[in-house]
């Protein structure tokens, strides 16, 4: 695998990662209906203006006037202008999977864990200066308190400030905690990220539990399921979920309930042909090799026993009361753990929100609106997303039907703007295509 990731990135460098797309032009999106996410409603027959990579003004289309040299994009009064959408726990290592996000609508990504430190240097520039395709990406550095799970980890408090030092001078915006910190390693996390002024997230720390470690500092919960292990003690009583919920809400904390991961572990929980048929699926094709045979060599799902499906049942009520008090939640997929494609999964995630008992607003919401305030809470001086709205950034997708009515437009996008640079779903199809073309030469 080690050589074949070389070989990966040696072949990528030759191949264009994108058609020639201009960024700073002026683009005017003519005659659409906007669905601006701040509200659960459609502005019909709109223009928005766009200068670099920034709404500048919204109107009637009957009343906007174009600047002169704007490129037109025209919505011809039956096309639909969303934000884009944010994939809130990724775990992507190359940055050409970016572009399976891109081309599924997502235009802003939170990689929760393990980033390689050039990624992060590196991604966002690639984005901005166009030798790359892919959404604006925050990291966040993973702690564990032992190696049982291999990620990085330390064994006292003053290693766990030392740990926080360590990201926030390699440039990650976040700290992500993980099961196996004591309770004085993460207390020690909290109070030195707080001193400088980086957010804790991540999982249920075993040892201090949930919600306890939401009014310690951490305000941003990876997975639901984190919950059921902690706060529900492995049980899923469904009699504890308004205490759980209300000390959630009370905390301030946002969750990302990841119901489209959890889905993916439960259908392949023991089942071999189940993760072969995730191999086979067209879109394994756009994915980089080595994470094939990742999924190939290393899905350790398959191998289990029993069923957790009565478990991701407890999670859908949970998250459906979650919503219903008010807690604010994020969409996340986990990709790209076995069975969940990035950036294909994201619809997989909101397919779930629906199933749960939210509303598409709500579920879209989660995907856009709420991510938007999420990161303009903990890392303010960032460009401001998730509506549409002037002085927003232009991460915006168009597509051909109103995804309050009917959430599967927003799989097959009619084009998608991101770093200030608008492309056609041919365009983006174009660069999954060589990629694809690419990966399949590198594999036989």
């Amino acid at each position: 695998m080690k050589l074949l990731g070389l070989a990966l990135m040696v072949a990528l460098s030759t191949v264009a990662s994108a058609a020639p797309v201009q960024r700073g032009e002026r683009v005017a999106f003519v005659d659409v209906n906007v669905v601006p996410m701040a509200r659960d409603e459609v502005l019909a027959h709109q223009t928005v203006l766009v200068d670099g990579d920034m709404i500048t003004a919204i109107g009637p289309s009957a009343q906007t006037s174009l600047p002169a040299g704007a490129r037109r994009i025209e919505g011809h009064g039956s096309a639909f202008l969303m934000p884009g959408l944010a994939d809130m726990h990724t775990h992507v290592s190359y940055e050409e999977d970016l572009a399976l996000f891109t081309a599924n609508g997502v235009t802003t990504a939170l990689h929760m864990g393990e980033a390689p430190s050039w990624m992060v240097v590196s991604a966002n520039q690639g984005i901005d200066d166009g030798s790359l395709v892919g959404p604006r990406v925050y990291f966040a550095f993973l702690v564990d308190g032992t190696d049982e799970s291999e990620h990085f980890f330390v064994s006292s408090a003053d290693e766990a400030r030392a740990a926080v030092d360590l990201a926030t001078t390699n440039g990650y915006s976040f700290i992500k905690v993980y099961n196996h910190l004591t309770a004085p390693e993460f207390e020690a996390i909290v109070a030195e990220a707080q001193k400088r002024g980086v957010a804790v997230i991540g999982h249920g720390v075993r040892a201090v539990g949930l919600p306890q470690a939401l009014y310690q500092g951490e305000v941003m919960v990876a997975h639901a399921e984190e919950f059921y292990y902690t706060a529900f003690h492995n049980e899923g009583e469904r009699s504890r979920i308004p205490d759980v919920v209300a000390a959630t809400l009370k905390s301030g904390a946002y969750v990302t309930p990841n119901l489209s991961g959890f889905e993916s572990f439960t259908v392949q929980w023991g089942k071999p042909k189940v993760g072969e048929s995730f191999l086979r699926d067209p879109r394994a094709q756009f994915m980089t090799p080595d994470v094939r045979l990742f999924w190939a060599a290393h899905n350790s799902y398959l191998t289990r026993t029993g069923s957790i499906e009565p478990m991701l049942q407890f999670l859908k009520e949970f998250t459906k009361a979650l919503s219903d008090a008010g807690v604010p939640l994020l969409t996340g997929t986990d990709s790209p753990l076995p069975g969940l494609y990035p950036g294909y999964s994201i619809h997989d995630d909101l397919r779930l929100l629906i199933d749960a008992g939210l509303t598409p607003y709500q579920a879209l919401s989660a995907a856009t609106r709420v991510p938007g305030e999420f990161i303009a809470k903990y890392l303010p001086k960032a460009p401001r997303f998730g509506t549409v709205a002037s002085g927003r950034r232009a991460d915006l997708v168009l597509l051909r039907d109103n995804p309050l009515i009917h959430l599967a437009t927003a799989k097959k996008p009619l084009g998608v703007m991101t770093g200030g640079r608008w492309r056609t779903a041919d365009e983006l199809k174009r660069v999954l295509e060589e990629h694809r073309a690419l990966y399949n030469s590198l594999m036989h």
